[in-house]
């Protein structure tokens, strides 16, 4: 299994039992902690499936259900998001080719379930751990329906360490800060739903929330809720940019640091913010050859500290440059990038070819707002915080009673700002409902006072300018 990732310098990977399924007729080794996505590119095959219209292949790309990239159909279902679904001993998988069908006997009789809760939060990363936990503290009844394999969100891909302060874990890793809050959660008493899926929101008098799970639906009523959805992959407009091997910078981490998969052996990355940044040396420590990183504008847009790091280690970073096309039939086998002018209009006679096997784009992400925007929230569109976003005001509630965000679906930012996020959230939601209102109020207190320090930096200076345009509005319709 050469794909898999055996040795890691700060990574160790328990993946379970050996288990064998079944793909397209064919015996496919693999282990019981993967995906079925994982596991078959691990294998060595990349098209997960081909689009409707043209039947261009497919192939991974966000690794957390919020494309369509790998939809099979798996014991007769189709349309199954191979990149959350566990493997199983004996598990039939098929791609589709064009669209799945409907199996021709309707399933067994799924089981139902029932919850009544004070919180629900939808969304088990930074600001949805963080939520709970304070929620849980104060003496609230919490639930939390996360619809990804492993609980932690985008905690459990970073290797790298925290900035900030020791309070908000500065110098501790990512993956270490998704154990510390997932053992603080379990010492009190939440009630887990993995791999759930959020259907609807129906509100009337308290929160109606319907829930699919690989078992059946569940029904969870709530008094409050907070929607920790986090954000999908953003991807910009090339030719040949569906072609297995463009990678959404999230969907590669998932893949390296969840499952120690490996998808290729060079890579040319996009975008040097902060998450290509860090992405090019986690691609070292992988053993990919990092060809470059290529920046459409004049200057870095991370921090200076990881630009330093990724030059000592050889690799360029090329600014004013951007990619004109992904070169390749039935995956990538090159990229062809090309510099721009001052207006971002490319300048004929300086395109360059890379021979690689993956371009990742690290080119942002867009919050995820469906159950907000379905339960009737107010929102807008906020271009500082990374598209739709739903009205919010400094607690993080919404024009919806009960219901807040926090998270990059209140706004992109930081997993630090997250967790602070989840924080007043969660807190403000128990102490709505009467639960230690006293209490309450020091954390959302400190937790505020501590969002405020954060986001002093330059870095910062353009979230804030949305948050400020946001809370604005919510006076006008939250009050």
């Amino acid at each position: 299994m050469p794909r898999r990732l055996v040795a890691h310098p700060i990574l160790e990977f328990d993946r379970g039992r050996e288990v064998e399924f079944n793909f397209e007729g064919r015996r496919i080794r693999a282990f019981e902690s993967e995906s079925i996505a994982a596991a078959l590119v691990a294998e060595g095959i990349f098209t997960l499936g081909w689009s409707p219209k043209r039947q261009r292949p497919r192939g991974f790309f966000c690794g957390i259900g919020k494309c369509s990239s790998c939809l099979m159909t798996v014991d007769g279902v189709p349309n199954v998001r191979t990149c959350i679904t566990p493997v199983r001993d004996g598990v039939e998988v098929w791609r589709q080719r064009p669209l799945g069908e409907l199996p021709k006997a309707p399933p067994s009789e799924a089981k139902t379930g029932e919850l009544d809760v004070d919180l629900l939060v939808i969304g088990g990363g930074p600001a949805g751990l963080s939520a709970a936990i304070e929620a849980s503290r104060l003496g609230a009844r919490v639930a939390i329906a996360d619809e990804n394999m492993k609980p932690g969100g985008q905690l459990i891909k970073q290797t790298h360490k925290f900035f900030g302060s020791r309070e908000n874990y500065a110098g501790v890793r990512g993956i270490e800060i998704a154990r510390i809050l997932l053992r603080e959660l379990d010492g009190l008493s939440a009630t887990w739903l993995t791999r759930a899926t959020v259907v609807a929101d129906y509100v009337g008098r308290s929160h109606d929330v319907v829930v699919s799970t690989p078992e059946g639906p569940w029904r969870i009523r709530a008094d409050a809720v907070v929607v920790s959805t986090g954000a999908m992959e953003n991807m910009i407009p090339f030719p040949n940019n569906d072609l297995p091997g463009v990678m959404g910078a999230g969907g590669l981490q998932t893949l390296m640091h969840v499952f120690g998969v490996v998808p290729g052996e060079s890579a040319l990355i996009v975008g040097a913010g902060n998450v290509g940044l860090i992405l090019a040396y986690q691609l070292l420590q992988a053993g990919v050859d990092v060809k470059a990183i290529v920046e459409i504008m004049p200057k870095i847009g991370g921090y200076a500290v990881h630009a330093a790091k990724v030059r000592r280690m050889g690799i360029p970073i090329l600014l004013r440059h951007t990619l004109s096309r992904a070169i390749g039939k039935e995956r990538v086998e090159g990229a062809e990038i090309v510099r721009v002018d001052e207006n971002f209009r490319p300048i004929e006679g300086t395109e360059e070819r890379f021979d690689v096997d993956m371009i990742v784009l690290a080119v942002g992400l867009t919050p995820s707002t469906e159950i907000p925007r379905q339960a009737g929230a107010a929102w807008d569109y906020v271009p500082e915080l990374g598209g739709p976003v739903p009205i919010h005001d400094p607690y993080l509630r919404t024009s919806v009673g009960g219901m807040y965000v926090a998270g990059d679906s209140s706004g992109i930012e930081e997993a630090t700002t997250a967790m602070l996020e989840g924080r007043v959230a969660g807190a403000h939601a128990a102490a709505e409902l009467g639960l230690r209102p006293d209490r309450a109020e020091e954390v959302i207190k400190e937790a505020l006072r501590q969002l405020e320090e954060f986001r002093s930096g330059p870095f910062s200076a353009k979230v804030v300018r949305g948050k400020q345009r946001v809370w604005e509005r919510a006076r006008e319709v939250i009050g």
